[in-house]
């Protein structure tokens, strides 16, 4: 399969296909992130490529057999693809989980785990458990929930995962900020490495 060309202007063929796009990023950390490029496949493979079209963001984790890659996008490449996606999936990187929000879609979140060798620890688990609840995301810590998840957002299973009534993108920015501070101002470790400084909008954790 062809992989997403580096201008803007010669990507209109991959955005403009039939097909709804999904969308997938494992974010910029050095851990590789190989389950989320595997189940990828997996939900392809098991009948997912005949509802969408899937690109995935790899950065340094395994390369997927069955859908279009690239390592790294630019910021205006990576804006893009959220767009554009009928579906984002993506790691537990604030992030990336922001951009998702403010341009008014709502992710499906694996998390990275300590135990697989993904992160130094755990931080992303508590944190995207507890935004879970808040419905800001959809939270996917298997296989079969990924698979199940993307099939309901794109109307493959009766159980759909929508937004909530009513969630538009400004909604869904003040809910993810106001937990940001939640977690931070209470000092647990579901806060640890989360960045205020600079505009979410412009990185691509």
């Amino acid at each position: 399969m062809p992989v997403l060309p580096g201008r803007t202007r010669d990507r209109r063929a991959l955005l403009s296909e039939t097909l709804p796009l999904v969308f997938a990023s494992v974010g910029t950390d050095y851990h590789p992130f190989d389950r989320l490029s595997r189940w990828m496949d997996a939900w392809l493979e098991g009948g997912g490529a005949g509802s969408a079209r899937c690109f995935v963001q790899t950065g340094t984790s395994a390369v997927p057999r069955l859908a279009e890659h690239r390592q790294y996008l630019g910021h205006a490449e990576m804006e893009a693809m959220v767009r554009e996606a009928a579906v984002v999936v993506c790691h537990g990187g604030p992030g990336t989980i922001m951009l998702a929000s403010t341009l008014g879609k709502r992710p499906i979140v694996v998390p990275r785990r300590k135990r697989y060798g993904e992160h130094v620890d755990d931080h992303q688990c508590s944190f995207t458990e507890r935004i879970a609840a808040e419905g800001a995301i959809v939270l996917a810590q298997s296989q079969e929930e990924l698979c199940a998840s993307l099939d309901a957002a794109l109307g493959r299973s009766a159980e759909a995962q929508l937004p909530p009534s009513g969630a538009g993108p400004a909604r869904a920015v003040a809910m993810f900020e106001q937990l940001v501070d939640d977690l931070v101002l209470q000092g647990n470790g579901a806060s640890k490495g989360v960045v205020r400084s600079a505009p979410v909008s412009r990185r691509r954790a």
